[in-house]
């Protein structure tokens, strides 16, 4: 029995697309190369079963990796706007907080501090709440979250 390879699949037919700056190995790459070496293998010294099968399975990770990476990212992103909404619960709450500082000889101090939230935002990822008196926290400076004392309101 013989193969015929496709001739749109040899190299004398591929264009000559030189991509720079990319530096890693997709599955298509993978892909290519593994074509290219069937397509130019000795007939009479033809690829060991074990081989190609070492190969499908470096191809079948790569291509499960690059699948989780995308979901993964999808997932991320989706969390991104349910903290948004997460937080946006405390509007009208009081927070205690505390943060990093320097003073003016640039020793770390740490200042604490409360204040009632009045809207939330997300900056690179970062959830930050703005109280009423205009001071800005993040969400993982808070301490503690309780219903404003009504001479507050």
């Amino acid at each position: 029995m013989t193969t015929k390879i496709d001739s749109s699949l040899y190299l004398s037919n591929l264009k000559n697309d030189r991509k720079t700056g990319n530096d890693i190995l997709g599955k298509d790459d993978f892909l290519k190369i593994l074509m290219t070496q069937l397509q130019n293998q000795d007939p009479m010294k033809p690829l060991e079963d074990k081989d190609f099968i070492a190969q499908m399975a470096t191809f079948t990770s790569l291509e499960q990796m690059t699948n989780m990476n995308s979901t993964l990212e999808k997932f991320v992103t989706g969390q991104q706007g349910e903290q948004l909404l997460k937080y946006s619960s405390m509007i009208g709450k009081e927070v205690e907080y505390t943060f990093k500082s320097e003073d003016e000889d640039g020793k770390e101090i740490f200042k604490n501090g409360q204040g009632i939230v009045t809207s939330v935002s997300q900056k690179s990822g970062y959830i930050e709440l703005e109280l009423k008196d205009g001071t800005k926290i993040y969400s993982d400076e808070i301490l503690k979250v309780k219903e404003p004392s009504s001479e507050e309101e």
